[in-house]
């Protein structure tokens, strides 16, 4: 029969050949109807010699897909049908609805009882038997058709929950059918099968990874929309505040095992550094909004503008939690899950997330500084208290003053009240609060040296003025200009009380455990106001 296909293919335009080729035609067709019910009987009674003689025959007339569709049509459907029934509108008629996991079970069952048999036959090695490929275009295939028809929604990314549970189930079924390949070659050419990548393909991983996208990313971008920065108590994750949380479930979310796809893995990473990058650009925006008053060009910064300090502890707290999780345990899980890359691979990978988890850090400086203005700005409403000095003494004739002015005592009230507050002590460590101490004390102290010096300066120049305008009229009053006035000048006055005030300011800097004499700007203030014989020690 192949000689009289090869007279057929290569001389098929001369007369004798042109006459027999309907002869041809029909015996060859006879020829495959005999072998058909030859091998379906075989396939009935099990008969392995049978069997094996027929799948001979078919490998040498070059017509395998003619057994492999037998064998898919006799013996695969029937089996198929029992377990993914179709009523009259192909849609399944059982009561499982889309899953495919409990089918692949009863699937795996049937192929040992019914089919593995056919399979060690044509797996026969040295039979000229491996032409055929049973798993692809007979049960593959088979398998295909019957959820196309009684399960399309199996395929369908739109629920990408159950997508991705039969994607997995899909996965570790065709992993249980090149266990049946006796070799890596035949795993290879299962793997080659146009019938393999037509079932691949059912997977729309692109949409599946969209879908997640939207739903993660979306999960996080409703959190930090919110106008304010929304406290949780009694969190297990041991975060303060639900933006934070969020963030923190949307890192974890793309790498849990009912979402993660490892062929996807690199989108995976991107959306988790994406995370990173919004939730820092969340907090850097806010603070940038905080520092010029102004949210209206940044959705999203409200929170910045009404928090107060105890709010802005909230947040260093989740920082330094968040960077101590991504940094640790998370990189760890992540890059678990990935070993089966190359070390390259892993170390771009743990670079990366690194490098996310160095952006949450940079920003803890930011949010001190954040804390640290507004109690500033609040010590510095008391400090301007101190212009009200100049009027006390100014050609007023009191005393030189021998106490500190009250306002001083009110200076470092802010800074206190919140080192001591409840939320500080508890979410605060020590080395921040030393921190935020000492960069606070820094800032008031420099603005208390700049409106004393402008408070001295501005009292000797006025001190200068009306000691011309008294000498003019003593030399228009014939008065001898020598005579030397020996009381104390108002100037001197207002710089004993400064000196006084910044005394009792250096005690107070001193119980926050602040050592006044490290700052530079408190030693220009004592140099400024000091008695002259005491202006080279400072002491309270």
């Amino acid at each position: 029969m192949n000689r009289l296909k090869f007279y057929i293919a290569h001389a098929q335009n001369l007369p004798f050949i042109e006459n027999m080729e309907k002869r041809i035609q029909s015996a060859s067709l006879l020829l495959d109807a005999s072998l058909g019910h030859c091998f379906v009987d075989g396939l009935e009674h099990r008969d392995a010699n049978a069997i094996y003689n027929c799948l001979r025959a078919y490998a040498a007339i070059d017509n395998t897909k003619h057994a492999e569709e037998i064998f898919r049509s006799t013996v695969v459907a029937p089996l198929l049908q029992k377990i993914i029934p179709q009523n009259s509108l192909g849609v399944v008629a059982g009561a499982s609805g889309d899953e495919l996991e409990e089918d692949y079970k009863q699937i795996r069952q049937y192929i040992e009882k019914d089919c593995k048999f056919l399979l060690e036959i044509s797996f026969t090695e040295n039979s000229g038997l491996h032409v055929f490929s049973f798993l692809a275009n007979s049960i593959l295939k088979e398998v295909l058709s019957a959820i196309q028809k009684g399960k399309p929604g199996a395929f369908s990314p739109g629920r990408p929950t159950e997508f991705l549970k039969n994607y997995k189930s899909s996965l570790d079924f065709l992993a249980h059918l090149e266990g049946y390949c006796p070799s890596r070659s035949a795993v290879s050419k299962f793997r080659a099968e146009v019938v393999y990548f037509e079932f691949m393909k059912q997977w729309n991983m692109g949409v599946y990874f969209s879908l997640r996208f939207q739903e993660i990313a979306g999960a996080l971008d409703s959190a930090l929309m919110v106008t304010g920065l929304v406290p949780i108590q009694g969190n297990s994750q041991d975060l303060t505040l639900k933006q934070s949380v969020s963030l923190l479930e949307c890192l974890r979310s793309c790498w849990k095992d009912d979402v993660l796809v490892l062929s996807c893995s690199d989108k995976f990473l991107r959306l988790s550094l994406q995370l990173l990058s919004r939730y820092t650009h969340w907090l850097s925006a806010g603070l940038t909004a905080r520092k010029t008053g102004n949210a209206g060009s940044s959705p999203g910064t409200e929170w910045a503008i009404s928090a107060v300090p105890d709010d802005l502890i909230y947040i260093i707290h989740d920082l330094n939690c968040l960077v101590a999780e991504v940094s640790g345990d998370y990189l760890g899980h992540v890059l678990k899950l990935l070993s089966s890359c190359s070390a390259e691979v892993v170390d771009l990978v743990k670079q990366s997330i690194l490098q996310g988890g160095k952006s949450l850090k940079d920003l803890v400086p930011l949010v001190m500084n954040s804390i640290i203005e507004t109690l500033v700005e609040k010590s510095v409403e008391d400090l301007r208290q101190l212009k009200g000095i100049t009027a006390t003494y100014r050609m007023t004739n009191k005393p030189l003053p021998v106490r500190h002015s009250p306002y001083v005592s009110a200076v470092l009230r802010p800074l206190k009240v919140f080192l001591e507050g409840e939320k500080a002590a508890k979410y605060l460590t020590k080395e921040i609060r030393n921190d935020l101490s000492q960069g606070a004390a820094f800032e008031i102290t420099g603005r208390y040296h700049e409106l004393a010096a402008d408070l001295v300066s501005l009292a000797r120049k006025t001190e200068s003025s009306l000691q011309r305008i008294r000498q003019g009229a003593q030399r228009r009053a014939g008065a001898s200009s020598d005579v030397s006035d020996h009381n104390v000048s108002d100037t001197d006055k207002i710089c004993m009380q400064l000196f006084l005030d910044i005394q009792e300011y250096g005690r107070n800097l001193a119980a926050l455990g602040i050592e006044a004499t490290n700052i530079p700007a408190y030693c220009s203030l004592w140099q400024c106001v000091a008695p002259p014989d005491r202006q080279h020690t400072i002491s309270f």
